[in-house]
């Protein structure tokens, strides 16, 4: 367990009486808690339970409430939906769709994910073809219901749904966003049955029927194991305490337990959208506003790009399926401390997706049999063993070096472990840069001009070497970066988004008329946020912002932008579309087409992200090998909490701290800036830098 001190905060008066916060984030080796206390940030790490992470979670709320009768808010960013969809261990799940478009799901886009490759296999839908059924029903565009299904319809689908033993069910029929009586109709028939309903005009009103379907059905497909997860952890954290449990949203804010076991296809991104909000405000605090945020964990990296906002995404897909409902824009590879090397059919060295997890995890831990990134760190000495977890946990490196050079003769290869070792850490690391051009270059962005934020367990091990193959001039390592994302969810606001997709043309001539309609819509899903609000009882008024999906008539893709009653909103489209696609249509009608509310309402107990310790002394600095570029060079090895005001190291040099190590290659240059955030810079790099002009 560690604290860190939070100067400019006094702890008020009456905190024993006061709900304790504590946000957790559940990763794939560990489980991450941070509260503030006394004015203090405080830390503590376990290990996953990946059979049921509830128990991690109410072990570790055990041992941070103790003795103490206090109420406890417990705010949770999980990967249950994630882990569900990437598994395909949902639920049995049926749907209900308009009569000719039982295949609708299926179909699809006729988009191919490899273009040349004859043998392509499609992803299999959630939805086998026998628990899908048709119903005769029609609603038109404009809303009008052209036929209602019938009475007797209705009945024989009640019969066949409680035949079909499918435990939840998902309804959506064509422009029910426009008008859900029909939808309505089947909720009221089939709600008798017991099993989850999940409403395409409650879950996603908008068009497009195959990402709405889709979406509706990834709900249904999560919602009966989440419900049951939600439940058993409420249990076990009753048992310790009066509680209140929140969930983290993939939008970057958090909902009450109540929203996320109806909408879990709302936290399927919750993990790693509490690390981009904590990203944000660690940037901000260390003077960078313009970041690309690295979170490497147990199992998975998590990138984003940060331009001093969250960005947020309508267009998505998980485990291969599109998921429509607003998410934080970030990109996952299976690339992580954990991630499992091996020889394929060609003979060449591949590292992850496969990840040793909490158990057996890595080799050094020491149950595990198989080399992973973690024991390549152990073996390159940049992961010191005495020093993990603060000392509380002492890694084998003897066993390690062992077992490397059992797996090596198995495969009939002529390495040492070294040389396996750095060959484990080049193909991770070339799995990362990849992630890191998809949400930079590939998005048409420089990633020179950004800084790179590295958290999680082992992001910082890795953050220099990747930052100078992308030519990024420099690194910040946040105050315990292992525990960030946790961070990011414990000053989270509540979030919850609206949308209602209504197409309309935008003209000067005809743009005061529907500024009506416009606000009208904006009217009633302002009404919509003001119910939910006051049912959770939030205390306060949310923040209200309204944008629109634009697009020249005929397009199939949009823009959001702000939504403002001015016809100045025609110029800003065409200005927005010439920077994203590089070219607009001044003559061209545009047409808006869905309308979309944020609300927010702030935490009441939002603190500063300035969370760092400082002493008056140097702390001990010792010395130790590490290999870099195929050598073995001396390097330091300090605690991170001894560091003072101003202090500086040059590399090659590891940082130790409670729940993370940083290193410091040769020719990077690390110091301490005022936030507690460690800057560190290739002098070379920021030279260049200085010199190039933006276009």
């Amino acid at each position: 367990m560690s604290s860190f001190k939070m100067p400019g905060k006094r702890a008020p008066q009456n905190q024993s009486s006061a709900p304790l916060r504590i946000a957790v984030d559940t990763g794939g080796t560990f489980t991450d808690c941070v509260w503030i206390e006394a004015g203090q940030l405080k830390i503590l790490k376990v290990f996953s339970t990946p059979q049921d992470p509830s128990r991690a979670i109410a072990s570790a709320v055990a041992r941070i409430v103790g003795q103490s009768k206090r109420e406890i808010v417990l705010l949770h960013g999980t990967t249950v939906g994630t882990n569900t969809l990437l598994e395909r261990k949902g639920a049995r799940t049926a749907l209900v769709v308009t009569a000719g478009f039982e295949d609708a799901i299926e179909i699809g886009r006729q988009a191919r994910p490899r273009l040349y490759d004859l043998n392509v296999r499609r992803i299999e839908p959630l939805v086998p073809r026998d628990l899908r059924y048709g119903i005769t029903e029609r609603t038109c565009p404009d809303g009008n219901i052209e036929r209602s299904p019938s009475a007797a319809e209705l009945e024989v689908l009640h019969r066949k749904l409680q035949d079909s033993k499918a435990q939840s069910i998902a309804v959506c029929f064509l422009f029910s966003f426009a008008n859900p009586a029909n939808e309505r109709a089947v909720e009221d028939e089939l709600k008798t049955i017991g099993c989850p309903l999940s409403l395409s005009h409650r879950i996603l009103p908008e068009f497009r029927e195959y990402e709405r379907m889709s979406t509706v059905t990834v709900n249904a497909y999560l919602q009966p194991l989440m419900q049951r997860y939600l439940e058993n952890l409420c249990s076990q954290i009753s048992q310790i305490g009066t509680a209140r449990i929140f969930v983290m949203q993939s939008s970057g804010g958090i909902a009450a337990l109540e929203t996320a076991a109806a909408e879990p296809v709302r936290t399927v991104l919750s993990g790693p959208a509490g690390g981009a909000v904590g990203a944000l405000e660690m940037g901000r605090s260390a003077g960078s506003d313009r970041i690309i945020s690295f979170d490497m964990g147990g199992t998975s990296t998590d990138v984003a790009l940060l331009e001093d906002s969250l960005q947020v995404t309508s267009e998505a897909e998980v485990a291969g399926l599109p998921v429509r409902v607003p998410m934080l824009n970030i990109h996952t590879v299976g690339a992580g401390g954990g991630s499992l090397a091996r020889i394929d059919a060609g003979g060449a060295l591949r590292v992850g997706p496969e990840s040793a997890g909490a158990d057996p995890g890595p080799i050094c831990y020491g149950k595990g049999t198989l080399p992973t990134v973690t024991d390549a760190n152990l073996i390159l000495g940049r992961l010191r063993p005495e020093n993990f977890l603060g000392g509380e946990f002492q890694l084998d490196v003897e066993r390690t070096r062992r077992l490397f050079q059992e797996w090596i003769k198995r495969q009939q290869l002529a390495w040492s472990p070294q040389e396996l070792a750095a060959g484990i850490i080049r193909v991770i690391n070339a799995t990362m840069e990849k992630a890191i051009r998809v949400v930079s270059i590939e998005q048409g962005h420089d990633p020179r001009d950004f800084a790179l934020l590295s958290f999680g367990g082992a992001g910082a091990l890795h953050a220099c070497e990747l930052a100078s193959a992308l030519s990024i001039p420099r690194v910040i390592v946040p105050p315990a970066p292992g525990a960030l994302s946790a961070y990011g969810i414990l000053v989270s606001e509540v979030v919850k988004d609206y949308s209602r997709t209504a197409p309309m043309l935008l003209t000067a001539k005809n743009f005061p008329s529907l500024v009506r309609k416009v606000e009208q819509i904006f009217t009633e899903l302002e009404q919509l946020a003001a119910r939910e609000f006051a049912v959770e009882q939030w205390k306060g008024r949310p923040r209200l912002q309204c944008t629109l999906d634009m697009r020249y008539q005929g397009q199939g893709y949009e823009l959001n932008l702000p939504w403002r009653a001015s016809t100045a909103l025609l110029e800003r489209f065409h200005a927005a579309h010439q920077k994203r696609f590089g070219y607009h249509h001044e003559g061209k009608e545009i047409e808006a087409v869905t309308m979309r509310l944020r609300a927010t309402g702030p935490q009441s107990s939002k603190m500063t992200p300035r969370i760092v310790k400082t002493t008056a002394g140097k702390g001990k600095v010792t010395k130790s090998e590490a290999v870099f570029g195929g050598r073995r060079l001396k390097c330091a090895v300090v605690h991170r909490e001894g560091f003072p005001r101003g202090f500086t190291v040059s590399g090659p040099a590891v940082v130790t701290e409670y729940t993370a190590t940083t290193v410091v290659p040769p020719g990077w240059r690390l110091k301490l800036h005022p936030s507690g955030a460690l800057l560190i810079d290739a002098q070379g790099l920021r030279k260049q830098q200085t010199k190039r002009k933006r276009p």
